[in-house]
């Protein structure tokens, strides 16, 4: 590996703009195996941020972001805004430029050990994957199973990663004590076009036989077919294909919803479909003419499509929360914070 080491509080040449002088920046690495990637190590002042309800009245949940940015590259992804924060404005930033919380168990194991800490339900990959590739290189995740697992705290996880697996027995570990919800985010099942869409992901039979190894080992696990991609994922072949699929996997539940394109997201997307499938370019105008969401009518056409479907197949919605149209978890709908992209979760 070529690692380019630093003192904490250095200068690092060509680094994004809000990392060039950075507190708590430990090293960059720039690995082989991680072809035009570089990843920023910094030690986190905080593991646990605190996200508001998405409805006005409900109560806080807890968040931990172990990495800042993203591997998976999926071209619908709603928090790639979130790399402005770094004030690196260039949307494709998100895929190529990762900030790794080397120091995140530890910080864990120091805030869960507070008088205070009530045993919160914890949500992971609410923003950002933390299954995505790096963490097989940085073995994070054990670390903050492992002093979730101790504090009796609850955990909901979404991911794309396979590499969960790995810790399937510690959350089997957790769940002797308190609520494990686990959800696996499939929303491609044509090999080709997830290719385009996804190109840093899993594929998604090996998604599924995930979905399918939790279940063997006794846990809960839903999968997130969302988002629904108009004229590209919403024809009948592919969401029925999708539904065999996940019900063959043993699936505990399924959630569904159709893309939404909000600001910083939008302009991106819509610059690969243009690339990719320009035939689409006056549909997804029409669609998205006013505001993020598809129309209320095309939304009610696509849930008279999957809900025969999901009943053809005997799968199970799960709860849906009204304002974020994502699942509520066992542990208090922390998962739903998966379409609250508006949360700007703490870096530092």
């Amino acid at each position: 590996m070529r690692w380019a080491g630093q003192q904490v509080g250095a200068t690092v040449e060509g680094a994004l703009p809000g990392l060039a002088s950075l507190p708590g920046l430990v090293r960059t690495s720039r690995p082989p195996e991680f072809d035009g990637m570089t990843f920023y190590e910094v030690e986190a002042k905080s593991a646990l941020n605190k996200v508001p309800g998405a409805v006005p009245g409900t109560p806080y949940g807890w968040t931990i972001n172990p990495y800042r940015g993203c591997s998976h590259a999926c071209v619908y992804c709603f928090a790639r805004p979130t790399h402005r924060y770094l004030e690196f404005d260039d949307p494709g930033a998100f895929d190529a430029e990762v900030v790794v919380k080397v120091n995140v168990a530890d910080r864990l194991r120091v805030e869960l050990a507070r008088p205070s800490w009530q045993r919160s339900p914890v949500a992971l990959g609410t923003n950002t994957d933390p299954y995505q590739r790096a963490e097989g290189r940085y073995r994070l995740m054990p670390g903050i199973l492992e002093a979730l697992a101790d504090s009796g705290t609850p955990v909901s996880l979404l991911t794309k990663g396979t590499l969960l697996r790995r810790d399937l027995p510690l959350l089997a570990r957790i769940a002797e004590r308190g609520a494990v919800d686990l959800a696996m985010s499939v929303a491609v099942f044509d090999p080709a076009l997830q290719e385009l869409v996804e190109p840093g992901t899993p594929t998604a039979a090996a998604r599924l036989a995930t979905v399918r190894a939790a279940r063997d080992a006794g846990l809960e696990c839903g999968v997130f077919l969302m988002p629904v991609l108009p004229y590209l994922t919403d024809t009948v072949p592919h969401l029925d294909a999708a539904f065999a699929a996940i019900a063959e996997a043993g699936a505990s539940y399924v959630v569904w919803t159709a893309l939404h394109l909000k600001p910083g997201v939008r302009e991106w997307y819509l610059q690969w479909l243009h690339r990719r499938f320009p035939q689409h370019d006056r549909a997804y105008q029409r669609l998205y003419a006013s505001g993020p969401y598809p129309p209320k009518a095309y939304r009610r056409w696509l849930a008279e499509r999957i809900e025969p479907l999901m009943r053809r197949h005997g799968l199970r919605r799960g709860s849906v929360d009204d304002a974020t149209g994502s699942t509520r978890s066992r542990a208090d709908g922390i998962v739903r914070a998966t379409a609250a992209a508006g949360a700007q979760p703490t870096l530092f």
